[in-house]
Order: structure tokens, then sequence, then C-alpha cells
């Protein structure tokens, strides 16, 4: 390894950070300095899995924890890569800004995990490259050693610097086997108490070849490793992260931005720099019927399921007919997805079907109904097999385009969730009261 970047990734690493999942995390004294800024400390009031702890009571750990993890993760990948070859295209300042973006690149993540995901903001990666870029931050990462225009842009993939080792970084930050996904996926099963994200990262850290291109490429023996990521990211979606009562929750507190920012009561500007706590306040306060929403996901009164759309179906046809079944009758349901995909026509929407519900002796409002759709999630997998000199959609490994595929299909439950005051009104069995189909 070239001895100024073996200096630059071991010496001076003096600050120990104690951590559930890895244990001793060690930082510089000046990269330290970065953890008691008022935007990183922000972090400390955000869960990372908003509101999952409605069904897995442990998982409060926030994206501050989550950010220092991937920073040691990110910190060792490029250790290991450097002893590899990496050194010869490295610079130091570039191994500080790269350390850096591992640390910082949640600092603009919005409260509440992805609730405020579909609606028309910033990214939390143009925000967290604003707020490296702005004083005091901008001379805290420079005092660290990093670059803050190219920490910035390894974060936020919307700045446009020309840079070779800038591309790396992103290519390392952002990808198959980044740290970001190593350190969700152990730590969200962690303190949610399945099995299902355990990942060796030992053996994959040890594994890694790089490439000045394409970051990191693997050999045939991490295809398992690769296969075990994907398959657990889907377990950790179908499991936890999309667990009904957890989208039914989100999906609530989403009703409720909506409803505030169509009414004017809450503007975009607004929901910037929030943490968890000052998120549910704002809406309480500037809120009408929005606001009581917040107060049931606070209570625990979560919607009820009141149907779910096969998944198999849903990403085939646009036009869902059903049976709501309840004590007072039936009432038939027909919804074309393809409009309530658009997040602002929901709302007209789950009016029609109160107002349906109501024809049938059914009182009922369109603000106790939500349907829920899910957002677009993606399985990466852009790895190049250098033993086998192919891509990894095309090597030995069991997991095919259309292997991956079927993941995202299977996730894709489109639902319709009832306010719970309802739900002796409608007769539920163990499954969904009533269930769509497509035509």
């Amino acid at each position: 390894m070239n001895k100024t970047i073996e200096a630059t990734l071991l010496e001076d690493y003096t600050h120990p950070v104690r951590d559930v999942m890895w244990g001793h995390i060690y930082m510089t004294v000046k990269q330290a300095k970065l953890l008691e800024s008022k935007p990183f400390a922000r972090l400390n009031r955000i869960m990372q899995l908003g509101p999952v702890y409605l069904v897995y009571p442990g998982a409060t750990h926030t994206r501050a924890s989550h950010s220092i993890g991937v920073y040691h993760l990110g910190r060792r990948l490029l250790q290991n890569l450097a002893e590899r070859g990496a050194s010869a295209w490295l610079t130091p300042t570039g191994v500080k800004s790269f350390l850096a973006a591992c640390l910082l690149h949640d600092l603009g993540h919005f409260p509440y995990t992805h609730s405020l995901k579909e609606l028309s903001l910033s990214s939390h990666e143009k925000l967290s490259g604003e707020i490296i870029l702005k004083e005091p931050f901008k001379s805290l990462v420079g005092a660290a050693g990093a670059d803050p225009e190219l920490t910035a842009a390894i974060v936020d993939k919307e700045i446009n610097i020309q840079s070779d080792e800038m591309l790396f970084y992103r290519k390392l930050l952002s990808g198959a086997l980044d740290p970001d996904k190593l350190d969700y996926l152990n730590r969200d099963a962690r303190y949610c108490g399945v099995p299902y994200g355990a990942q060796d990262v030992d053996f994959i850290m040890s594994r890694l070849f790089p490439d000045k291109q394409r970051g990191a490429d693997i050999d045939s023996k991490l295809i398992p490793n690769v296969e075990s990521i994907l398959f657990s990211k889907y377990l950790m979606y179908r499991t936890v992260y999309w667990h009904r009562q957890v989208r039914a929750a989100t999906a609530m507190v989403k009703k409720a931005l909506i409803s505030g920012l169509e009414s004017g009561q809450i503007t975009g500007e607004d929901l910037y720099n929030l943490d968890d706590t000052s998120l549910f306040t704002m809406l309480k306060e500037k809120t009408g019927c929005a606001g009581s929403l917040v107060e049931s996901v606070l209570e625990g009164r979560i919607y009820t399921t009141a149907a779910e759309i096969s998944p198999e179906l849903s990403c085939e046809k646009t036009v869902w007919q059903s049976q709501v079944k309840t004590c007072k009758g039936s009432c038939p349901v027909t919804i074309d997805i393809t409009d309530i995909r658009k997040i602002g026509n929901r709302a007209q929407f789950e009016e029609k079907l109160a107002e349906q519900l109501r024809g049938i002796g059914l009182e009922i409002k369109g603000e106790d109904i939500i349907i829920d759709i899910p957002e677009p999630v993606s399985f990466e997998t852009g790895l190049y097999v250098i033993d086998e000199n192919r891509s990894f959609s095309d090597s030995s490994s069991a997991f095919k385009p259309q292997t991956v595929n079927a993941f995202v299909q299977t996730l894709y439950t489109i639902r319709i969730y009832i306010n719970q005051k309802f739900k002796e009104t409608t007769r539920e069995p163990r499954k969904p009261l009533f269930r769509g189909s497509l035509r």
C-alpha cells in the first residue's frame, strides 16, 4: 500500500465510539467533532426505522448510530481495497472526503423513515450535500482533512464534478455491497430481533477487489454472499420494513402530510431539518383532522388492513375490482391503479370508496380510509465477477434478473387501510376482509 494512504487510513484514529453492532469504532479527534454538530445531533432524534417499533419494540436505533456504522465499514472497505491496489489512485484528501461522506450521507434525511419519500421535496442526498457545503459545517469538514465539495459530491449525485477518484468513491458508497447496506441489514436485524439481515462482513471485505471505474469487483467465491444480501433485503422488506402494520402507520403519517400540504397549513419548507418529535408536533399544531391521524399513530391506534391486491397481479394490470364485505352488506369497488399511483389522486379515490360504503349504511369518511401504494424498491446486482469475466447477472449465480424481479413483484402489495373504529363493522377473517382481483 502507498505509505501516504496507509498513514491516512491508520494514523491518529484515537477517538473511540462504542457501538452495539461493531464494538469500538475509532475516529480522528477532528472527525469526532462532526458528531457534536447540530445537523448530526438531529440524527440522534430520528429513529432509523420509524414506526417499525410498533411491531418490533427493539427497533429504536437511530440514524446517527447507523451513520457511524457506515463510516466504520467504509474505512474497513477502503483499507482492504487500498491494500489490493486502489492506493495507486487514492489521495489523502479523497480518503478523508470518502470517510466524511460515509459519516454524513444521511445528514439531510427526513424523519419517520420514508413517510415523506413520495412528496415533491428535495432528496435527502441533495439536502445532505447542501448542509455539508454550508458554514459552519463546511469548516468542520475541512478541519477533518476532507474537501467539502468532494464530500458533498460523493453523497449527492446531482453535483457535477469530473473526477475519477470521486466516481470511484460514489461507486463504493452506493452499490450492491456498499457499507450503507452492510450496516443497515445487520443493524436493523439485530435491533428487530430477526435473523434475516445478518451478513458475513469479514469474508465480504476479504473478497473485494478494486476497479477504478466500477468501484469494487468480486470473485465467484463471494457469489453466495451477494445472494445472501439480496435474499436478506427481500426478507427484511417482507417481514420488517413493509410489514402491514408498519406500512399502515407510515401511510397514516403520509396522509396527514399530504392533507396539510394541500390545505396550505404546512409548506414543503416546513418539512426540512425536522426530527421525529418536531414532525409530529408540527402536524398536531398546524393541521386539523391530519393532526388526529398523527395522534392515533403516537397512541398506537393503527388503521387495520381492509383489503389487499394480490402481489402477483398488481404489477400486470391496472383495474382492481373487488367486494367490500361488511355487516351491512357488500359494496363493489373498482379502482384504477394507474391513477392512484399518483400520490395527489389518492384522497379523491379514498373519498369515493367512503361514499360507496356510506351507500350501504356504513357511516365512514374519506379520512377513515387510506390506499397504500408501495414506492419503488431496487435490488442492486451491478457487480462484476472477475474470475468469470462477466457481470453478476450473467454469472453462475442462481439469482438471475427474473428471480430478482420476482422479489419486487412479490413485495408489491397494494392495501386499503381503514380506521380501527370500523373494525367491528366489517367481517374480518384471519386474512384481510376482502381481496382484489384484476381484470
